[in-house]
């Protein structure tokens, strides 16, 4: 069973694309918050989406851009906007396939289990972890946030990994540097405040303030 999520605003639309799906015994998640589409991405972690073009607030573009930072996950356009202009913008940027509206439910079936099919049978899936917008991509080490890129060093990513993991729950500092040396990386005392304290200020500059707690004689902790 694979997870899909459908940006699309036409409701009554949405409501017959998943009825449709669901009798393939696929689970589906239709949106809702057309402002906060990614919050929802992230949360629900899909295996492919399906969006339209025009919607609320931002396009389809913008979202499967948005997407595209951060997940591999197939992308399926669908937009009575069918004209070769469009088709291509969809391809350029990320999309891989193409549905014309009005949806025949039967050829976009076909459609999403073709491409079902050769990405999980040929592919793996990009692992992140979210947090108050904030998404940490476990492939490349780097922390996306509102479109924003952070680059971390490997100490700040795995210190940031285990404190998101852990999320909700002290993290003592005795547990950082173990994660730590796992890596190879002899880390003291001092160093370890040096890299929390560095990290600190990569995410304020972001604009994710308080995002780590310090609790004195404890550890740290992100709630």
């Amino acid at each position: 069973m694979y997870r899909i999520f459908i940006i699309e605003d036409d409701f009554s639309l949405a409501r017959a694309m998943k009825k449709q799906i669901e009798s393939w015994g696929h689970e589906v998640r239709c949106a809702e918050d057309f402002q906060n589409v990614m919050q929802a991405f992230v949360e629900y972690d899909p295996h492919m989406v399906l969006v339209d073009i025009m919607l609320p607030f931002f396009n389809g573009y913008h979202w499967c851009s948005e997407i595209r930072k951060i997940s591999e996950v197939p992308v399926i356009f669908i937009s009575s906007v069918s004209d070769n202009m469009n088709i291509v913008m969809a391809m350029n940027m990320g999309g891989d396939d193409f549905i014309a509206k009005p949806v025949d439910l039967n050829v976009m079936t076909a459609k999403m289990q073709a491409l079902l099919r050769r990405t999980y049978d040929m592919g793996s899936r990009v692992p992140v972890l979210e947090h108050r917008g904030a998404v940490l991509n476990l492939n490349d080490t780097s922390l996306v946030y509102e479109g924003q890129k952070i680059d971390l060093t490997k100490n700040e990513f795995r210190i940031l990994q285990t404190l998101m993991e852990q999320r909700g729950k002290v993290v003592s500092r005795d547990t950082l540097m173990t994660k730590l040396w796992q890596m190879d990386v002899y880390v003291e005392e001092n160093t370890l405040t040096v890299n929390v304290n560095r990290l600190r200020r990569k995410l304020e500059a972001a604009g994710l303030r308080n995002f780590i707690t310090t609790k004195i004689g404890s550890g740290y902790l992100i709630e």
